[in-house]
């Protein structure tokens, strides 16, 4: 990606009229490797390289953006002057070439990856897919359908803006993924198991594929053998393996700047009021080396950040990237995030959690007399300006005299994120993490999230039996 000969104050120069503009261009060289069966064995192996830059002029606090994958310098002058056309209908009273002083960002972290997944040959990650195919296939007379998924991307970005900012960075991901369905003729159930994170091809000296499938096999068999989950309301423990599907939408997506300052969250203006329980804290943290969400840079060049969001539970800021800055006065968090030099960058979590508490989880199980354990959510579906959400329980079971007991299925959360968050009134002292692809605005960016066991002393489970 050969970038030294454009003149990046001349780019700038004919995309803005006004000092008070805003102006970047990001770069992006990409190289992605796809591995996946449809049926007994493998159907798609894609590899793809992807060039191109996206120019972004932001003035009079709203957005306009272009990109091409043709880097010569006549076109993106041509381009920045569209922009300022669309901008300023016409108008011609640019401010001149700016004489920018490039000052290159140097990254606070040093994260080295050890084998790197370009360079690895596509033998090797044929090897971790094809076994597994096999072996998910003949572990259970029951199992209808398979998908194991291997994938993987390289990403080289150079981030430049007209306060003088110049970015280089790197990024590498792997993901591995297992999704079954079993049946027994009468009932159908999924499996679903996904690992990986901010790491090259040594994700596997650690980790078996096999693990991966057969975690995901178990947890469909298990819920085609359990009995269909009571209704009402009840108290409900999430494990610390259940994922972050409750801090992602339930208040993760409330505190993007973007949502939160147009008014369309339930959080909009309560910064410094009480939004959850004392015993709550809120983190999004973008500079924890290794994990999905991990970034030395966000796609605007501002360094990745431990955000404090909610602190004891109180609300403490938004997270927020450029246009959010300038629109609505919001600290820059370093959370503008793109899917690729196709898409404008746009506010999105990276690594986002509830901290760590002081009880242990075998206390916190035990102080449930009758209830619902959750050990791995699904997904759903939230509305963030009332907050009002509805969870699927991918394995749950129900929790008697202190005890997990037998494994229910069907089971769904119902409540408010703002309520729920509220009533939480023990935190474990244990981390688990689980990893996704977090979609917003038509644009898709890898993500992790991650909370300790928590107990909801009472909130609404839809299920099919009436009978606890």
């Amino acid at each position: 990606m050969d970038i030294t000969n454009l003149n990046f104050s001349k780019i700038f120069a004919n995309a803005s009229s006004n000092e008070d503009d805003f102006v970047d261009i990001f770069i992006e060289s990409k190289v992605s490797t796809l591995l996946s069966n449809e049926g007994k064995r493998l159907e798609k192996a894609i590899s793809g390289i992807t060039l191109g830059v996206g120019l972004r002029l932001i003035s009079n606090k709203k957005t306009y953006y272009a990109y091409t994958n043709n880097l010569d310098e006549k076109n993106l002058i041509q381009i920045a002057k569209s922009l300022k056309e669309a901008a300023y209908n016409n108008r011609n009273d640019a401010f001149g070439v700016a004489a920018l002083n490039f000052n290159e960002k140097k990254p606070k972290i040093n994260f080295q990856i050890l084998k790197d997944v370009v360079k690895t040959p596509i033998e090797e990650k044929l090897k971790k897919v094809e076994p597994v195919v096999k072996f998910a296939w003949s572990f259970d007379k029951r199992v209808v359908q398979i998908n194991i998924t291997y994938s993987d991307y390289k990403q080289d970005v150079v981030i430049v803006n007209s306060l003088g900012d110049f970015v280089k960075d790197n990024r590498e991901n792997l993901a591995f993924l297992a999704h079954v369905v079993v049946s027994n003729g009468k009932k159908v159930e999924v499996g679903y198991e996904v690992a990986g994170g901010f790491i090259g091809f040594e994700f596997f000296d650690n980790i078996a594929p096999e693990d991966i499938a057969k975690k995901a096999l178990k947890r469909a068999l298990t819920q085609l053998d359990a009995p269909f989950a009571p209704s009402g309301t009840m108290p409900v423990i999430l494990s610390s393996e259940a994922g972050g599907t409750m801090i992602h939408e339930a208040i993760g997506h409330g505190l993007e700047a973007d949502i939160a300052g147009n008014g369309l969250s339930v959080y909009s203006g309560k910064i410094g009021e009480q939004v959850a329980s004392k015993l709550v804290t809120v983190i999004d943290d973008s500079s924890l080396a290794g994990k999905r969400g991990f970034y030395r840079f966000d796609d605007e060049g501002t360094y990745s950040n431990k955000n404090v969001l909610v602190k004891d539970g109180v609300l403490k800021k938004y997270m927020a990237d450029r246009l959010s800055n300038l629109k609505y006065g919001y600290e820059l968090t370093g959370n503008g995030r793109r899917q690729s030099y196709e898409h404008h960058p746009i506010v999105r979590m990276s690594n986002t959690m509830i901290a760590s508490g002081d009880s242990k989880p075998e206390d916190i199980i035990k102080s449930v007399d009758k209830g619902l354990f959750v050990k791995k959510m699904g997904g759903g579906q939230v509305n963030t300006v009332t907050g009002d959400f509805v969870f699927d329980v991918m394995e749950g079971y129900i929790i008697k005299n202190g005890v997990i007991d037998n494994a229910v299925s069907g089971a769904t959360l119902m409540g408010n994120g703002p309520d729920v968050l509220k009533n939480i009134d023990m935190v474990g002292n244990d981390l688990g993490f689980g990893i996704g692809t977090c979609g917003k605005d038509g644009q898709g960016v890898p993500v992790s999230d991650a909370q300790p066991t928590l107990r909801i002393p009472s909130i609404v489970v839809g299920g099919k039996s009436n009978n606890n």
